[in-house]
């Protein structure tokens, strides 16, 4: 009885450094930022630093950051989706599918400022593709609309994270597709898009659904590659957080706790939808 009581002893302790990073870099700070939500810099309770949220530059910040969240984050499921069902599901050689993974693994945490230089080295405006395309072809894709230091220049440049984390989220839900589902729909006189349809579809709509919730906050989130990419030109809600951390605006450090605050509860909301979900589609796929 001693010896096993020791076991788990040993076995809870090696949780201890991460308890510890948990409650100091995590745990602390967010209650830090939401009590600060609603106090005034003297520290009495108010509703002022909420309310202030209500103006025309944060509203159009909390706008545009969710519309890159969500556009880069339904690009990113519908190709990903694609690409895993190829490597796992496809008439595609076996071999491909480890290098794919393991690249999946390391440009879904590639970020960033090494991210932003990429993309601008690439397709920014004086970027190797840009000037090829101008000089051996004649195309300027600035006549076209293109700009990278823009709103959508921003969702392609996080299309290269979002899709790796896709691929890596779906692949096992994909591999759960019981091989006795597709022979039954057969069986029964089924096609192969009327299976896709009616069954493999449904099954994996909640994880479809879940992932793409995750990377909405993954996106919502990200600040260091829109800075670096954009700077200020581009509102956001982080770029405009991070300018109140310098004290560039709004001028309130409270008003800044609210703006975050405001942050943690959407990508809350947005994990909270995945978390759910990936339990419901567990269900079906064990």
């Amino acid at each position: 009885m001693a010896e096993t009581l020791r076991g788990r002893a040993a076995n809870w302790l090696g949780l201890v450094p991460f308890i510890v990073f948990a409650v100091l870099f995590l745990i602390l700070p967010t209650l830090y930022i939401v009590v600060g939500a609603f106090r005034t810099p003297e520290g009495a309770f108010t509703f002022q630093n909420i309310i202030g949220l209500n103006t025309a530059s944060i509203r159009n910040a909390y706008w545009v950051s969710i519309k890159v969240s969500f556009m880069s984050a339904l690009l990113g499921c519908a190709i990903g989706f694609a690409i895993a069902a190829a490597i796992t599901l496809g008439s595609l050689p076996k071999r491909v599918r480890g290098p794919m993974i393991t690249f999946s693994g390391v440009a879904s945490n590639f970020a960033g400022v090494p991210l932003a230089f990429a993309f601008i080295a690439t397709i920014g405006p004086a970027g190797l593709i840009t000037m090829y395309l101008r000089t051996e072809w004649g195309i300027n894709l600035r006549v076209y609309g293109w700009n990278l230091l823009s709103t959508w220049g921003l969702i392609v440049t996080y299309l290269f994270f979002q899709i790796p984390l896709m691929i890596l989220i779906i692949t096992p839900a994909l591999d759960g597709l019981k091989r006795e589902w597709r022979e039954a729909a057969e069986v029964l006189g089924a096609t192969g898009l009327q299976y896709w349809r009616m069954v493999a579809f449904p099954i994996l709509f909640p994880s479809i659904l879940g992932t793409m919730a995750l990377l909405f906050a993954n996106a919502f989130g990200a600040v260091a590659t829109a800075i670096a990419l954009t700077g200020p030109s581009l509102n956001i809600a982080p770029i405009l957080l991070y300018a109140q951390i310098r004290g560039d605006v709004l001028g309130s450090p409270n008003l800044g706790y609210a703006l975050a605050f405001g942050m943690i509860v959407i990508t809350g909301l947005a994990n909270t939808i995945y978390i759910v979900l990936r339990i419901r589609s567990e269900r079906w796929l064990k």
